[in-house]
Order: C-alpha cells, then structure tokens, then sequence
C-alpha cells in the first residue's frame, strides 16, 4: 500500500516540474535570512524547501507549539479510528537539516523594518518572511457562538484539544442521540471536511450507538464531492446520515450553548451533541500585520504568493486567497514551495518561474471507503485557476475493492506528504 501510494504521490509531485524539487540556487549566496511563521503544512514545507533551495539561507521557522496536530485524519481521532499521537508532527526532522526551530508566539509582524517580536520580546529580523497562520474563527459571526460557546459546542476546526473534546462528547453520548453538524458558508478550510466528519462520526454511531443519527445543518446548496458522499451515506449508514441545505431551512443563525440548542430561521434543535463549525478568517498574526482585505483572508500575487499589502512578505495555506485552490494542506503544501521559490529567486535578482501547483483530496467514509479529488492549477487570466483536463474526482458507482484502494491510497498520502513537509 504504501509503495503504491509514494508513486501516486512522487507522481503527482512531479507535475510541478523543476518547481516542485528546484535546480541550484547558487546565485543567492551570502546567507539571506528567512522567517517562516507557522509549523503546519504550509509553514514546515517553506522551511524545508527555502533550505533545501538555498543551503547557505538563515532559516527560522517559528510555531507558537512544540509539534503540529494536522487536521488531515483528525476526524479519525474524532471517530475513535486513530489516536492523537498519529496526527501530532513533530519539528525534529526540520532542525536535523539545518532549519532553526523557535517556539513562540509571534505578536508583531514589522514590514517597514523587516522584523517580527515574539511574546517573550525576542525579535527576528528576515529578508523574506512567509507567513502560514492558518486559520481563526469569526468569532460573533454566528449569534451566540465565541470562544466560550466553543467548549460546550466545539467546532473542532482546529486539531489538539478540541478534537479531543468532541470525541469525548460523542463516547458520552446515550444510544439514540442526535449529533448535529453545522457547517459554514465558503470560504473555509478544507471543503469535504464537515461531510467526511459527518460519516466517520456515523462509522462510529453504527458500531457503538446505532439508534443515534447525524444530521448536518449547511449553509450552502452543494458541497465538494457531494454526489460521492451521498452514495456513500446511501451504501454505508442506510439513513443515519440527513443534509439539509440552505435553501431546505439548513442555515444556522443562532446557538445557545448553555441551553444546548441550536436554531434556524424556522426550527430549533436540542442534539445531544453540537459540533458548530463557525466561519472563518485569516490566522490573528495577518490580520494584526495588515495584510488581510474585507473578505477576512490575505490577497497575494498569484504567481509568487508576496502579499499585495506588504513587500518581501509572503502569505500561504489557508490564509491566502489563492483563487480557484482549495483550503487544504496539500495546497497549502505547494503554494509553500512556490513562496520559498520565489522568495529566494528574488532575492537572487531573477524573475519567478511560471506558476503551477497541484492539489489532491482524499475523504474517508469508512476505514475501508475511500474518495479523492485532484487538479493541478496555474495563473489563467490573472488569477490561479484549475488547468482544464486535469484532475477529476472518483467515479461513482464503484465496488468495495476500488473503495478500499482509495482509503489505503488516503493513509500512503497522508503518510507521504507528512514526511515532505516534516521529515
């Protein structure tokens, strides 16, 4: 499986070119100080790559923790599938090649003066900065739903404790309870996530509470891989799982989470369980620095990812707009190695190279039933747009072997990718 995997994967990595794995950089010489803000998949693959590009760099990576939890299989954990020490990423692979690790939490990004602070007071001063903050929550977005409301109803949208804390809400949960998903409007991160949250924790249900029920409250008409998940609920949960979109009364417009209840503009619920994923924005630190627009994310140059609101820094991952690319780490992943690229091509002197990145998803509806989604994407008409024939989703209508494949394929992704951004 894992052999399969790692081709499918190099494969994909390949389709990037000399971008993805880089010629020398021996032009940039002199040791330029690289900062990179974030220890995710956006912020750990910069690191490594903007090394790896340039050995003779001055790279600091700075994450407010000491290792990452992914998002990517934290709806395992959720389910009871994995536990958290499968999903938690650790930074020693980094420093082994030379890349300086620093826990803190940065509080001030200083373009002018090309210097960011941590809390502690220590300040980094860089020539490039690439920022990956990820996301926070619009917290008041959503009537009733702030940071307090979030350790009644968690939104587990971020993974560590409140992966954690679902997962213990739904192992207290009586047979024949109500869990109830409430997903947001777009943008947000990782697009199929509240609908493969929506199965495992169905998954879950079946094996240990069948009477219970998963109902998911949508503020949108679609979802990515919509028609591939509802044949799945069909196939696997036979009703367990009910979607209800917008335009059916779907929205969420208010939470009393010490009441436990959860409305719409006609209908209010009482679930046994609430998972509030509310909407979302750019991580604090970009939005402190200035470089977020009204949308609430960053706006970039979709060839070089510098922020169009600050010179010689650079936004990536989920904080970006990125045009047509998802929220996901595995395009947070390849916009770090177009960022780490152009960075230092201009700190060289040389023009950026042409744009391409890829993207490929992976959603579990079971251990053993698995879909995907991929697409490769460059500058078209000024903006980052899916290249036309390239990618596609999984065939419908497929039998348990291919299922099974693709859930085996998901684990060698995330197997793979985990070693590219951390090993």
């Amino acid at each position: 499986m894992t052999n399969i995997s790692r081709r499918t994967f190099n494969g994909l990595l390949g389709a990037t070119g000399a971008l993805a794995l880089g010629g020398s950089l021996s032009s940039c010489t002199g040791g330029p100080k690289i900062v990179v803000v974030g220890g995710g998949f956006g912020g750990a693959t910069a690191a490594k790559y903007a090394k790896r590009y340039d050995p003779s760099a001055d790279v600091v990576m700075i994450d407010a923790a000491k290792s990452h939890y992914t998002c990517p299989f934290s709806n395992t954990v959720i389910a009871g599938m994995k536990d958290m020490a499968y999903i938690d990423r650790k930074f020693d692979g980094l420093s082994s090649l030379g890349v300086k690790v620093v826990q803190g939490m940065v509080t001030t990004v200083d373009p002018a003066n090309k210097a960011v602070k941590l809390a502690d007071g220590t300040t980094f001063n860089y020539d490039k900065l690439i920022l990956s903050p990820g996301i926070d929550m619009k917290w008041g977005a959503l009537a009733g739903y702030d940071e307090a409301a979030s350790e009644l109803m968690p939104h587990a949208w971020k993974a560590g404790p409140q992966t954690m804390l679902l997962r213990k809400q739904l192992e207290a949960m009586k047979d024949g309870g109500l869990v109830l998903i409430s997903a947001p409007g777009n943008p947000f991160r990782c697009p199929p996530g509240p609908y493969e949250r929506a199965s495992l924790i169905a998954y879950y249900l079946k094996k240990n509470k069948p009477k219970s029920k998963v109902l998911i409250l949508d503020s949108k008409d679609d979802f990515a891989k919509s028609g591939l998940f509802k044949e799945g609920w069909e196939k696997l949960y036979d009703g367990m799982v009910e979607w209800v979109p917008a335009s059916k009364n779907g929205k969420v417009t208010k939470v009393d989470a010490k009441g436990g209840v959860v409305e719409t503009d006609f209908d209010k619920f009482k679930p046994a369980v609430a998972n509030i994923i509310p909407p979302q924005k750019a991580g604090m630190i970009a939005e402190k620095a200035g470089l977020t627009n009204e949308s609430g994310f960053c706006p970039v140059d979709p060839n070089t990812f510098e922020s169009t609101k600050a010179k010689d820094v650079y936004v990536i991952g989920d904080a970006a707009i990125a045009g047509a690319m998802p929220k996901s780490g595995y395009s947070a992943s390849s916009q770090a190695k177009v960022a780490a690229r152009a960075a230092l091509l201009s700190l060289a002197g040389a023009k950026p190279e042409e744009f391409t990145a890829i993207n490929t998803c992976y959603s579990l509806l079971a251990p053993d039933y698995g879909i995907s989604v991929a697409a490769v994407y460059a500058v078209q008409g000024g903006k980052i747009d899916g290249v036309k024939g390239s990618g596609g989703v999984s065939p419908k209508g497929q039998n348990y072997q291919f299922r099974k494949k693709e859930a085996d394929f998901a684990e060698g992704w995330y197997s793979s990718i985990s070693r590219d951004t951390w090993g």
